[in-house]
């Protein structure tokens, strides 16, 4: 009987423990959005740039990400580098609660389009996006993809559609 009784307790025990923990889940992520150019800083006014970029850019963007809602947000790089390079962003989404996503992606931006791509589109990249934690339910968050980006002749805007996966907790 003593036996059972220390099974029974230990088993309730896992089930609290077990029912208390935050689950991480890994989900799929795609999101499209629309960047506007809002600042590019050229020459001397240029700081904090490695000798191999001749710019800084800032973007606003917004947007949706499926199954996560309304988004906006900023990325912030150095650019205008050899070959259409671009340094890592530092970049973040908020959504409609509030909470952020911080993120990153480097790579280099190639002019012309590809096959798949509408005939107005003038340059593109398609680079990897890594996700750096965030706040309230993106606090910790892991995961990437890859972007599918471009700019176009019809408007002045950054054009974004982004696959990969997130690694959240529910």
């Amino acid at each position: 009987m003593k036996t059972f009784k220390i099974t029974v307790k230990s088993v309730f025990i896992i089930f609290l423990l077990l029912s208390c923990s935050n689950p991480i889940v890994t989900e799929p992520f795609e999101a499209n959005f629309t960047g506007e150019y809002v600042n590019i800083i050229t020459g001397e006014e240029l700081t904090g740039c490695d000798d191999e970029f001749e710019c800084h850019v800032e973007v606003a963007f917004e947007g949706t990400a499926a199954n996560l809602g309304h988004i906006t947000g900023v990325f912030s790089f150095c650019a205008c580098g050899p070959n259409g390079k671009y340094a890592p962003t530092k970049s973040f989404m908020v959504f409609d609660k509030g909470d952020s996503l911080f993120f990153t992606c480097h790579g280099k931006v190639i002019e012309g389009r590809l096959v798949d791509h509408p005939e107005y589109v003038t340059s593109y990249w398609k680079d990897p996006f890594i996700f750096q934690g965030g706040t309230g339910r993106f606090e910790g968050a892991a995961g990437g993809g890859t972007t599918d980006d471009y700019n176009s002749s019809v408007d002045p805007n950054s054009h974004h559609h982004w696959k990969g996966t997130i690694t959240i907790k529910k």
